[in-house]
């Protein structure tokens, strides 16, 4: 796949060149001969969005080929991203040691700021994982899970990114889990708003991956620094042994209409892939489609390229979603 920075239109001009009177230059006392100049007018085509780097998407890099997770700047640089989404459980192996400690999340802030100085690279979000259930049945278990997000929330103002992913895992009771989530999220929402951070979820498995219970809970929060994150896959809403991400899945929401619902309370995109055909195109999600509910909900924000698949390797993953988001913004244009 090629990637089209720009259309363009070409005109040929005809440049006759006189071989009477004296040279400029050195005479070669050979017979200069007609040329012919192609001149060319691009126009560039800028995309409605600003493209992000999800970090999972080199997750396989860092937990099984020792890379440094602190190279994610450098990385995302070299493959023409602007933005940068951390993931927090792949600093876990570091930071658990020391039980995140004050003085261990300074140094994963520290470092990261860094970094993504040095590269020219903005700090967007950190995408939270293993920190307790925000939707459990248990109120003491909820506040505890809340409390135990305190630090990222901290993280991410400190990093100067707009917001933290969080998961609302807990029951699997569709109404509970309505009632339990606005609960968890409006706790850490309120604690997160005088840090100028939001609390956005994403449809990442569980009563999550159903859009509409997930878009009757951020009407309910009902707070400015609340909201989603609609992720182009991450719809299965049953799965063979009743878990979250690990079996396979039984029953899919509609991710077109999940997303669509999603649009309204979103504050960042993921555009998620897996694999792609001959022309570049990803074979279970229709990019084309995707990018017109986001274009057409208003997001002018950033949309974070998110591989998991396994037929390419990481970076061609990554490129390959790339280019399949810019050139599918180039038909919308």
């Amino acid at each position: 796949m090629k990637r089209r920075h720009f259309i363009g239109s070409s005109a040929k001009v005809g440049v006759g060149l006189s071989l009477v009177g004296i040279y400029a230059c050195k005479n070669t006392g050979k017979k200069e001969e007609e040329t012919e100049e192609e001149v060319t007018t691009e126009t560039v085509v800028e995309p409605f969005f600003k493209l992000s780097l999800a970090q999972w998407s080199i997750h396989k890099m860092i937990r099984n080929d020792g890379v440094d997770p602190y190279t994610f700047a450098e990385k995302a640089k070299a493959w023409g991203f602007e933005g940068l989404e951390y993931v927090s459980g792949l600093y876990h192996p570091t930071l658990e040691k020391d039980d995140f400690s004050e003085a261990v999340m300074k140094e994963f802030v520290d470092k990261s700021n860094a970094e993504s100085e040095k590269h020219g690279l903005k700090n967007l979000l950190i995408m939270v994982d293993g920190q307790g259930a925000l939707a459990a049945s248990d109120a003491a278990e909820r506040r505890a899970a809340v409390e135990s997000h305190h630090k990222w929330v901290d993280a991410a103002a400190a990093m100067g990114c707009h917001s933290i992913r969080v998961n609302l895992q807990g029951t699997m009771d569709p109404e509970e889990w309505v009632e339990t989530s606005v609960d968890g999220l409006t706790q850490l929402a309120n604690y997160a708003k005088d840090k100028n951070i939001n609390i956005i979820v994403e449809n990442h498995g569980g009563p999550s991956s159903n859009a509409a219970w997930l878009a009757e809970v951020m009407k309910k929060v009902n707070m400015p620094n609340c909201g989603t994150l609609p992720d182009f896959g991450n719809f299965c809403i049953k799965r063979e042994d009743g878990s979250y991400y690990e079996s396979k899945c039984l029953e899919e929401y509609d991710k077109y209409k999940g997303v669509e619902e999603l649009m309204p309370y979103a504050k960042a995109v993921s555009a998620k892939s897996y694999d792609f055909d001959e022309e570049g195109n990803e074979t279970k999600i229709d990019y084309g489609r995707m990018l017109k509910i986001v274009e057409e909900a208003g997001y002018t924000g950033y949309i974070g390229v998110e591989y998991e698949g396994n037929g390419l390797t990481e970076e061609e993953g990554i490129l390959a979603t790339k280019n399949l988001l810019l050139n599918a913004a180039k038909k919308l244009a």
